[in-house]
């Protein structure tokens, strides 16, 4: 699996085929308009408050106060708190990694699992100042807008539980590897899917990276489309019946992310994310510029909108 091109964590591949309109499956449904409102301002805040501790790239400052932060809200907020610690040697460094596993309704057979990715990179080496370029990221897009977002979730699930079992993983140590360094991404994806417990089971994942951009579009990603097309039908039809525009239904590329540790163990998962921030320029990935005013309230509520539907509409 990870022998595919790598360009960067969260990265591109080229796409074997065009980009081409993927027609959309499935009807439009009846939703329940009077689910938990999801609000978009509230999320910011949490971003806003992750980017307040700095850079969190592992064992710098910032990482530790954010741990610290994620660690006591999430523990007020679920039924169940655990934390994967484990060490990885880096560059010249040990890393000191730690997952994060709030689950809602633990014993519930019947769950889901959403995740994303709570560290930020520790060089920048797109930055158009190039004396910068190995300094760490703020990381407002890349890294803060997924965890923002399932953080105001978990909130909504405290006030309200949901029908199902929900498990909300933030995964550390993603975006740590030097371009081409196939073996130093995705190091808390790949921890959690060697040692999760043998019996767990969720029906499906969904991945958030990369969701809060202001010009947000969401392509159906397309390794996504090839481990669960399924699932990218539920998502990206339920957006089609909020109304909700910013998921477009069109292939994105291949993005080598997070979820392809956990399709490896058996645990079907697709991922939400705009590679092209703000277009395909990239311009602020993996730059000094991925910054919160190039992010936006209104993108985090429409995937936060989606998310919480698809939530609170699954029956055991």
């Amino acid at each position: 699996m990870f022998a595919f091109l790598l360009v960067s964590g969260c990265s591109r591949e080229q796409p074997s085929v065009p980009a081409a309109t993927v027609p959309a499956s499935g009807s439009a449904s009846s939703l329940d308009r009077s689910l938990p409102h999801f609000d978009g301002q509230e999320a910011f805040r949490l971003l806003l408050r992750q980017t307040s501790f700095g850079p969190r790239n592992p064992n710098s400052p910032g990482h530790a106060g954010c741990l610290e932060f994620l660690t006591a809200t999430l523990g007020a907020l679920a039924d169940r708190i655990d934390l994967q610690q484990f060490t990885q040697q880096g560059y010249g460094e040990a890393l000191n990694l730690t997952n994060i596993f709030a689950r809602f309704k633990p014993d519930a057979p019947s769950r889901i699992l959403l995740l994303t990715h709570w560290d930020t990179r520790p060089r920048a080496e797109h930055d158009q100042d190039k004396s910068r370029r190995d300094q760490p990221i703020l990381g407002a897009n890349d890294g803060a807008s997924g965890t923002a977002v399932l953080l105001q979730l978990a909130a909504l699930m405290k006030r309200l539980p949901p029908a199902i079992g929900v498990d909300l993983l933030f995964v550390d140590g993603e975006d740590y590897g030097k371009e081409g360094d196939h073996d130093l991404y995705l190091l808390g994806a790949r921890h959690f899917a060697s040692n999760k417990p043998p019996d767990y089971a969720p029906r499906f994942g969904i991945l958030l990276d990369m969701v809060g951009d202001t010009y947000l579009e969401l392509p159906r990603e397309q390794h996504s489309l090839k481990y669960a097309p399924d699932i990218v039908d539920l998502v990206w039809n339920t957006a089609r019946d909020l109304g909700i525009r910013q998921f477009i239904n069109e292939q994105g590329e291949f993005v080598i992310d997070d979820h392809l540790p956990l399709n490896e163990a058996g645990i079907k998962t697709i991922d939400i994310i705009d590679f092209n921030y703000p277009d395909p320029t990239n311009r602020y990935w993996h730059t000094h510029d991925d910054t919160p005013d190039h992010c936006s309230p209104e993108s985090l509520e429409a995937v936060g909108t989606v998310l919480t539907t698809i939530v609170y509409t699954q029956q055991p």
